[in-house]
């Protein structure tokens, strides 16, 4: 299933995307199910599936307007400096032995087709194409041999960073990480995709590849990274682990080129889809 959430005539709902449309299931739950993420709460994955057979599409997939996939996640988790050779572009070859990691506030990320926002106070807007694990079971202590069985699904993320403002403070990148709307998440969350066969993530701006590798670049996996979160925390359903960027293609340049109004960043991993957003400046 590929499950998005999205405006239809005025009105949120979610569904399924199913070809060229959209089966709405908030229609079909009713009351007991209000939001994408109360199906992942309630373990209602198999109710949903079921419910989408020998069913016509309600509205063409043209008319919604899409939302990010899960409008209120409890937590969503980044993942820095995952993929081969990205120690380098820091200065540090060595392979860490813990995974970085940081908070993104749901406000930062936009829905697929919505606009990236170059804040006023920098030109130094940035992108790093990522694939994000969407959490369906609860779980604390995971151990690793069975840490995919709690992925809901999995979906894209433009994991946008204002880069002269990750290091404003001592210590930290939260600033950085999470001006409104500097990064997306979609288009949805795809629920069939095999996590144990590497997933190739390619990134363009426009049209250019500037990212392109697979996920067994990836210095820590997904079930890595699951059964290390829960050894300090409890992952719930709903929640997001975004899982690291892949290092950029040719060499770096100095000064970087920065986004600018008019680009168009498209991430696609065959698997799920292309998350696509166009940069305008802040008003």
């Amino acid at each position: 299933m590929h499950l998005a959430s999205y405006t239809i005539r005025g009105r949120s709902s979610y569904g399924a995307v199913v070809g060229d449309g959209v089966v709405d299931l908030r229609l079909r739950f009713g009351a007991r199910h209000a939001s994408l993420v109360d199906v992942l709460r309630a373990h209602a994955l198999d109710e949903a599936r079921a419910s989408l057979e020998g069913v016509r599409p309600d509205y063409a997939l043209a008319e919604v307007e899409l939302l990010p996939p899960l409008l209120a996640p409890e937590k969503i988790l980044c993942i820095g400096i995952n993929y081969a050779n990205r120690n380098a572009d820091f200065g540090d070859p060595n392979v860490p032995k813990y995974p970085s990691m940081f908070f993104r506030a749901p406000a930062s990320l936009v829905a697929h087709g919505r606009p990236l926002v170059r804040p006023k106070v920098s030109e130094q807007l940035d992108y790093e194409g990522e694939i994000a694990l969407v959490i369906g079971r609860e779980g604390r202590h995971v151990p690793r041999e069975r840490a995919l069985d709690h992925v809901a699904g999995v979906t894209l993320c433009n994991e946008g960073t204002v880069r002269d403002w990750l290091r404003h403070g001592k210590f930290n990148v939260t600033q950085g990480k999470n001006f409104d709307a500097s990064g997306s998440i979609g288009p949805w969350i795809a629920t069939n995709v095999d996590l144990a066969k590497p997933l190739r993530l390619t990134v363009r701006v426009n049209g250019e590849v500037t990212q392109d590798d697979t996920t067994a670049s990836m210095i820590f996996g997904f079930a890595d990274l699951i059964a290390y979160v829960t050894t300090f925390m409890t992952l719930k359903p709903g929640d997001v682990l975004v899982t690291g960027t892949p290092t950029k293609k040719g060499p770096r340049i100095d000064p970087p080129r920065w986004l600018v109004p008019g680009d168009v960043v498209e991430l696609s991993v065959p698997e799920i889809g292309t998350l696509r957003n166009q940069v305008v400046d802040e008003q």
